[in-house]
C-alpha cells in the first residue's frame, strides 16, 4: 500500500512573496513592526500575520526581543543579509528600468572599421554623430576585415563599416557606396599619360600593395592571375598614406580604390582607371543577423545612407534579417 501523501502547508502570502520579505526587512531596519506598518501603509495586525507565516514556512523564530525594540535573531539576520538586495532590487526596478530606457539614445556605440574607412569615409559621418549625440561615447575599432566579424561574432561591436568579397552565413552585409579602381603613378611616370592602357603594361613595374591577408592585395593577385598576366610586387606595406607617399617617391606604382585619393593626392600623384579589369569595390554595413540595433547604431547608419533602412537589410524592430 502506497505511502499517504502528506499535504504542503499553504500559506496565503506565498502567492507573493515579496510582502512577506518587505514587511520583514523593514521590521528589521527599524526594529518594530508598528514602525514597519507605518513604512509600508498597512496595518500592525497584517505585519504580523506576514512575519508569523513566514517563520511557520522557514522553521524558525527570525526575532528576539531587547527591550522595546525586535533585534533579528541569528536566522533572521541571515535571512535579511538573502533578501534585503532582492528586496531593493525589486523595489527600485521602476526606476532603474526608466533610467535605462533613457539611456538607450545615450549609452555606448562601438564600430568596427579598417584604416582606410576610418580615414578617408567616416571622418564626416563621425563629425555628423558627434553633433547630433554628444552623450554617446563612440569608439571606432581599426580592424581589418576579418578581425572586424570577429568582433561583431562576439558582441564587442554594434557593427561594421567596410569592404566585403564574401559574405558569411551568420552576417548581413548592405553595401551603400561603390568607389572606382584606380592606377596610381608619380606625374612623371611613362604609363602616367600612355594611350590605351592595358594590364599588360603594369607587368614592367613594380607594385606597392598593402599585406596579403588584406583583401585589396587577394583582389589584384586574383585579376592579373585570371588574365594570365605576370606581375611584380616591389613592396609590402601597411597604410594608404603610406603606400601613396612612396609611389610619389617613386618607389613603385599601387592599384588602390578612389575613396583613397583625396584633392591633396592630385598634384604629387597620377590616377588612371582601371574599371576594364579590376571590379569596383563596395562600402556598407555589415552587422550580425538577429542583433538587436541600438537607437545610436541605426541612427549612425542612417548617416551612412538615409535610405538603408528602406531596404530588407532590417526589419523595424531594429534586428537584421536575411
Amino acid at each position: 500500500m502506497a505511502d499517504p501523501v502528506v499535504p504542503t502547508p499553504r500559506f496565503p502570502y506565498k502567492s507573493d512573496r515579496l510582502k512577506p520579505l518587505r514587511a520583514f526587512c523593514q521590521t528589521v531596519r527599524l526594529g518594530s513592526v508598528s514602525r514597519a506598518a507605518e513604512a509600508l501603509f498597512v496595518s500592525q495586525p497584517a505585519i504580523t500575520l506576514q512575519l508569523q507565516a513566514l517563520e511557520r514556512e522557514l522553521g524558525v523564530t527570525l526575532f528576539e526581543r531587547s527591550g522595546r525594540r525586535l533585534a533579528p535573531s541569528r536566522e533572521g539576520q541571515l535571512l535579511y543579509e538573502l533578501a534585503q538586495p532582492l528586496v531593493e532590487g525589486v523595489d527600485g526596478l521602476d526606476a532603474l528600468f526608466r533610467d535605462k530606457v533613457s539611456g538607450l539614445d545615450s549609452g555606448e556605440l562601438n564600430i568596427a572599421a579598417n584604416s582606410s574607412t576610418i580615414l578617408y569615409l567616416l571622418p564626416k559621418i563621425v563629425e555628423n554623430f558627434r553633433r547630433q549625440h554628444p552623450e554617446v561615447r563612440l569608439t571606432l575599432h581599426n580592424a581589418v576585415t576579418a578581425d572586424g566579424t570577429d568582433l561583431l561574432r562576439s558582441d564587442a561591436v554594434d557593427l561594421a563599416i567596410g569592404s566585403v568579397l564574401d559574405v558569411p552565413a551568420d552576417l548581413s552585409y548592405a553595401p551603400v557606396y561603390r568607389f572606382e579602381p584606380l592606377l596610381i603613378t608619380p606625374p612623371n611616370h611613362p604609363l602616367a599619360k600612355k594611350p590605351d592602357l592595358r594590364l599588360e603594361d603594369l607587368s614592367p613595374y613594380g607594385l606597392i600593395l598593402p599585406p596579403k591577408r588584406l583583401i585589396t592585395y587577394r583582389l589584384v593577385d586574383l585579376v592579373f592571375q585570371q588574365n594570365r598576366v605576370p606581375y611584380t610586387v616591389a613592396l609590402e606595406v601597411g597604410g594608404w598614406e603610406v603606400i601613396k607617399q612612396y609611389v610619389a617617391m617613386g618607389m613603385g606604382i599601387s592599384i588602390i580604390t578612389s575613396i583613397c585619393l583625396t584633392d591633396a593626392d592630385r598634384d604629387r600623384l597620377t590616377a588612371r582607371s582601371l574599371a576594364q579589369w579590376f571590379p569596383a569595390r563596395s562600402y556598407g554595413v555589415v552587422v550580425r543577423k538577429g542583433k538587436y540595433l541600438s537607437p545610436q547604431a541605426r541612427d549612425f547608419i542612417e548617416l551612412i545612407q538615409p535610405h538603408l533602412f528602406e531596404r530588407r537589410d532590417y526589419d523595424e524592430s531594429g534586428h537584421s534579417e536575411r
